[in-house]
């Protein structure tokens, strides 16, 4: 009996896949509990034209992401912090800092800040490179210095 899987079905496949299984296991449970529902032909149009559609929304998403990254191209943060005579911060620089400023620099779109992957806030005085993830494969870096707030 041909299915096409709904869901991921441990030890058959992945949704989407169109497996060969017995008669008994697809009628009494992969059906029933709606894993799958028959290979016909008209349902695997269906699913070709589904996956047709999802890549195409993949694509647009991809495309999307790198006009994005192109708003960072050059872009270099400054911000101004107290610090101590040895150059570490009395407070830190945090991911959402950053996305807020980016957010301020005119970006056409909103920058989340878990989009900002700064593994521990920036504590010391000096530039980083912070990287920036838009996309599954889209990852763009952005300058940030930290200088001495003078007064």
């Amino acid at each position: 009996m041909k299915l096409i899987l709904r869901q991921a079905v441990e030890n058959l496949g992945d949704p989407g896949d169109i497996v060969t299984v017995a008669p008994g296991y697809g009628r009494n449970y992969l059906l029933p509990q709606g894993l799958a529902y028959e290979a016909s032909e008209a349902n695997i149009r269906r699913l070709e034209e589904e996956k047709a559609q999802v890549e195409e929304r993949a694509r647009r998403s991809y495309l999307e992401a790198k006009r994005r990254a192109s708003q960072f191209d050059h872009m270099v943060m400054t911000f101004h912090a107290r610090a101590g005579e040895d150059g570490k911060l009395f407070g830190s620089v945090t991911a959402g800092d950053i996305a807020d400023r980016a957010n301020e620099e005119g970006i056409d779109f909103k920058l989340e800040r878990k989009q900002v992957l700064l593994d521990e806030p920036l504590k010391s005085l000096g530039a980083a490179n912070v990287p920036v993830r838009l996309h599954a494969e889209v990852e763009v870096g952005i300058e940030v210095r930290v200088e001495r707030e003078e007064g």
